[in-house]
């Protein structure tokens, strides 16, 4: 029988990358991160967030004021 990928709440995929909740607020505001809503609450799939880090997408862009 094959495992099941847990879902991870803000904090535990903030503490999976190794940055701060704040980080991923950001981008959820942006839209930059896979991510899925339940309810009022957004939950990732590890394996989705990898592979999106390493295709280069997590890096910050500056926003110039």
């Amino acid at each position: 029988m094959s495992q099941v990928e847990p879902w991870l709440s803000v904090e535990e995929i903030a503490d999976h990358l190794k940055i701060s909740k704040e980080t991923v607020y950001r981008w959820l505001e942006r839209g930059k991160i896979p991510a899925h809503r339940v309810g009022k609450q957004w939950r990732f799939k590890p394996s989705e967030v990898d592979e999106w880090v390493k295709s280069g997408n997590a890096s910050e862009e500056r926003v110039q004021n």
